[in-house]
């Protein structure tokens, strides 16, 4: 088993684009025109493929892209007893743009199972070497709380669950017996990707939540809750870190702010390893906040971003990763993208060449900054 840990100086959030046999084979496969077996060859071979070509550019963890996925998160939901799904056309509305999402919703008590993702990341994990280590990615527990209390599901969820602390016990318990068996295959490297803090930060979310008659920071408190619930006995031999973002869909973002706000929960109180954290431009505000991040943790800088195809200028870049090392120190300090090239299968607006010097860049900035 590889002895290299997540963060790497130099990381990627997860997911990238979708190569175009891929796309063909789903619709085909949604369309009843090949089977389950002949999507997931395809699949399995593009995986491959993307791994390759990972490791070409020197990165040493590697992920799956998420290929095996429609959406960075409901996916991962789905393989929960007690979760029900269908396509409706709805959605959330981000800047400018719908995002179209699969309706998910209780139709039980959530309880773990055998997840499938674990069969992804055992796929995954083959292509491990002395150089190279496997990372996987799934949604943070906040992620699923949320999409279950949001006011689209609130009714069905209370059928269930009389209050948000019931609910927040079980997901916490089905995500610790989740985690034992990512373990159990192998996987020393796990990653939590949260746009629940995200949601929160900035007017809109304050007058948002306002509107429902609810406490911003009864919200911290529940989301800091489930997440640390879901750590709770967590292998010392295995990394969690998590992803921290406003929203990355078809190059657009679900909402603005700095992290001021939320920094005195999730920066100092979440028993994460390590904070990739959104920071590709003004939305995300400065680096101050950084000043609460606790203990020893790292945290990985997403200063690159993958909403444009445009690349960031390297002395630009340099410079503002020692305006954050203000706050925290350049040793505890990585660089990234700001978040997935495809968070959900749609993808964002550039090209698969686009994405691979993007990630060129960031291997490239990082060698010159830490060298």
């Amino acid at each position: 088993m590889s002895k290299i840990q997540t963060p790497y100086r130099y990381d990627f959030v997860g997911s990238f684009l979708r190569p175009q046999a891929l796309k063909d084979a789903k619709a085909a496969y949604q369309e009843g025109k090949i089977s389950k077996e002949e999507f997931d060859n395809v699949a399995d071979d593009e995986i491959t493929k993307v791994v390759a070509k990972q490791k070409e550019l020197g990165f040493h963890i590697i992920t799956d892209g998420e290929f095996r996925r429609s959406f960075w998160h409901l996916d991962f939901m789905w393989g929960f007893e007690g979760v029900a799904h269908e396509a409706t056309g709805n959605g959330v509305k981000f800047n400018g743009e719908l995002a179209v999402l699969d309706d998910t919703y209780l139709v039980g008590k959530i309880k773990a199972k055998p997840h499938p993702f674990v069969e992804y990341f055992n796929f995954l994990k083959q292509f491990e070497d002395e150089n190279t280590v496997a990372k996987y990615t799934i949604p943070a527990p906040a992620q699923t709380f949320q999409q279950m209390i949001v006011p689209a599901n609130y009714e069905t969820t209370r059928k269930f669950y009389e209050t948000n602390e019931d609910l927040i016990n079980d997901i916490g318990k089905a995500y610790q017996d989740v985690i034992k068996q990512f373990y159990a295959a192998g996987c020393r490297n796990l990653q939590f990707d949260d746009c629940t803090w995200g949601a929160i930060v900035g007017d809109a979310a304050k007058q948002r939540y306002k509107s429902l008659g609810i406490e911003l920071d009864e919200v911290k408190a529940q989301l800091l809750a489930v997440n640390n619930l879901a750590l709770e006995g967590k292998p010392e031999d295995m990394v969690i870190t998590t992803h921290i973002c406003r929203g990355n869909y078809h190059s657009t973002y679900f909402t603005c702010g700095p992290y001021d706000t939320v920094a005195d929960y999730v920066f100092a109180k979440e028993n994460v390893d390590a904070f990739f954290l959104e920071y590709d431009d003004e939305r995300s505000g400065g680096f101050q906040p950084l000043e609460k991040i606790s203990g020893d943790k790292k945290v990985v800088l997403g200063l690159i971003t993958t909403k444009s195809p445009v690349l960031e200028d390297k002395e630009k870049v340099i410079k503002r990763i020692h305006e954050a090392a203000k706050y925290i120190p350049l040793e505890r300090l990585c660089l990234s993208p700001q978040c997935g090239f495809a968070s959900c299968e749609i993808g964002n607006k550039l090209t698969e060449e686009e994405q691979w010097a993007k990630l060129k860049l960031v291997k490239e900035i990082a060698e010159k900054v830490w060298r």
